[in-house]
């Protein structure tokens, strides 16, 4: 009888039952879950944009190296960094006569970036040295025995240029392989070297690695050329990646870059004991000067890239912001 009972009676209850879920769910899913699905919808959107750009190489019938990954968005793990570096940019710009400061950094073990003032165009001066540097270490990929060759520095060269850090100089009268000369245009940023040695550069090469990173092509004879902070990065990305250049060149490059003997910018921020891979740049006009550095940071068993680039009035401020802003990064990511 009970079980006959149960039968009967069990349908209406479970239409019944089913008919109050149903208010039951659209009533808390239209009046208390619209944020939390907006969240979502915020999430996904967020997600889609900030999909991963990937670089590669042109030119090969069979394969595409791989150049650069980068997510388009800016690492929240780096947020924190880049409110402290704004802040200080403010203050130098507030009282030490600073015009303006971009900074570049990326973080190698979460492939994370952040950049401030990133839009900001400036003169590279001596930075340009690096790309200087790798097609010629390119120039040797395609015919060994480039770094060999010996060249004469018989008077020098009419550079257009107020020094300020000025260091080690080839001598007139001397002979030179183009592996010294590198080697004074990277440690001792030395003008001449570089004039030297841009008077027996292939040009192609050069204009080829502008192309591959995709970068504005220079005009080798023009006086000026600019730069983003971030466009710069691209060179030492390369290096240190080992993307544009061999492993054993793209070595070379970053060991030769870690004997650079400017020691008023980046080094400031970081302790002795950590090694970096630099070089720095001055330029501008006697009313407004630019200092610029880059820098590969080997920090314990991981590394960042840091490139600072500069304007103001006076090259002692330029230099302290830039150290500022190292010991800063430094600091956060040591912790």
């Amino acid at each position: 009888m009970n079980s006959v009972f149960s039968k009967k009676t069990s349908l209406p209850y479970t239409l019944g039952f089913i008919f109050l879920a149903s208010v039951a769910t659209f009533f808390v899913t239209t009046h208390f879950s619209n944020k939390e699905a907006n969240k979502i919808l915020e999430l996904k959107q967020t997600s889609d944009a900030c999909v991963s750009k990937i670089e590669r190489l042109e030119g090969y019938p069979f394969v595409k190296p791989l150049l650069f990954v980068d997510d388009i968005c800016e690492g929240d793990g780096l947020a924190t960094i880049k409110q402290d570096v704004t802040t200080i940019i403010e203050n130098y710009k507030a009282y030490k006569g600073v015009t303006t400061a971009s900074v570049y950094l990326k973080e190698y073990e979460r492939n994370e970036w952040m950049a401030v003032n990133e839009d900001e165009k400036y003169e590279p001066g001596s930075l340009f040295k690096v790309p200087i540097l790798i097609a010629y270490l390119k120039m040797n990929e395609e015919a060994p025995g480039v770094l060999d060759k010996k060249l004469l520095f018989n008077q020098n060269f009419n550079i257009d240029k107020i020094v300020a850090f000025k260091s080690k100089n080839i001598q007139i009268g001397t002979t030179y392989t183009i592996r010294e000369l590198l080697r004074y245009m990277i440690e001792y940023s030395d003008n001449n070297a570089t004039a030297l040695l841009n008077n027996n550069l292939k040009s192609d090469v050069l204009l080829k690695l502008f192309k591959d990173l995709d970068l504005k092509l220079p005009n080798i004879s023009a006086k000026q050329y600019f730069f983003t902070v971030r466009q710069y990065s691209l060179f030492m990305r390369a290096i240190y990646n080992a993307s544009y250049l061999n492993i054993d060149n793209s070595e070379y490059a970053a060991e030769l870059l870690s004997k650079c003997n400017f020691n008023d910018g980046i080094r400031k921020g970081v302790p002795a004991s950590v090694k970096i891979a630099h070089k720095f740049g001055e330029s501008g006009t006697p009313s407004e000067k630019q200092l610029h550095e880059t820098a590969i940071v080997y920090l314990k068993d991981k590394a960042y890239l840091l490139t600072v680039m500069t304007k103001g009035k006076d090259n002692v401020a330029l230099s302290n912001l830039i150290g500022e802003i190292s010991g800063v990064v430094y600091k956060e990511l040591n912790n």
